[in-house]
């Protein structure tokens, strides 16, 4: 994605909570690498049997994956929404993951959303027109 940010602040986590968010970064660079349509289906399918996550439970696991990877904690937003979303599916949740673009200047972005509204990311991600998303089940239902 092509959206410029600054290096966000790592946080102090437990060696648990580091292993499993170096796991969810290291699926998602995988994951990454898949064609739009099958990474859909791919995280479609994880979605399944969770139940929605709250800002706050969406931040912690972006706070995580943030502190464990560089990369994420920078340029990497398509990896760190997949990992903010993989990491949140271990503890049982799942946030809305989203990727949208905004035309002028033209820029791509993926974030996550929890409770409606975008998780850690600037105010300007209201420019944004969401292209693909994965909802949680619930929510797809219900629009």
């Amino acid at each position: 994605m092509t959206m410029p940010v600054v290096s966000e602040q790592s946080v102090r986590i437990t060696w648990h909570r580091q292993i499993t968010a170096r796991c969810a970064v290291g699926a998602a660079r995988l994951l990454a690498k898949l064609p739009p349509r099958r990474l859909r289906r791919v995280l479609r399918t994880a979605s399944r049997g969770s139940r929605p996550a709250t800002a706050a439970q969406t931040l912690d696991a972006r706070s995580s994956v943030v502190s464990v990877s560089a990369w994420c904690a920078g340029q990497g937003c398509l990896e760190r929404s997949i990992a903010t979303v993989l990491l949140s599916r271990l503890h049982g949740v799942w946030p809305d993951w989203c990727t949208g673009v905004r035309t002028q200047p033209f820029r791509a972005h993926a974030w996550v959303e929890a409770e409606g509204k975008p998780v850690g990311e600037p105010g300007d991600i209201a420019l944004f027109r969401p292209l693909m998303s994965v909802r949680h089940p619930a929510r797809e239902v219900a629009r």
